[in-house]
């Protein structure tokens, strides 16, 4: 398969491993759902907020064009929760996976 081909596939596909040891928070939260569709929406929705967060706490959201952007956070985030998001889901500089 080509890198064109594969950028045209619009879908990733990723075999998730957790321990409790790694985020237990997560992990606890996780394991509320006994099956994996329900996982999976629950990791999808978690990943899209933190990206939110994470986008928000960098000052990426907000538009050129607005005319004020607001200086206080946003109700409901908390920046260091969102750093916490943001350092779960880094990406290592390392070579190969452990």
């Amino acid at each position: 398969m080509s890198a064109v081909d594969t950028k045209l596939d619009q879908s990733v596909r990723l075999l998730f491993e957790l321990s409790r040891d790694d985020n237990p928070r997560l992990f606890d939260d996780l394991m509320r759902f006994n099956k994996g569709p329900k996982r999976v929406n629950r990791l999808r929705f978690l990943a899209h907020e933190g990206l939110l967060a994470q986008q928000w706490s960098l000052g990426m959201s907000v538009h050129p064009t607005t005319a004020a952007a607001p200086k206080a956070p946003l109700p409901g985030v908390n920046p260091a929760v969102a750093r916490q998001t943001s350092q779960a889901f880094e990406v290592s500089s390392g070579g190969a996976d452990e």
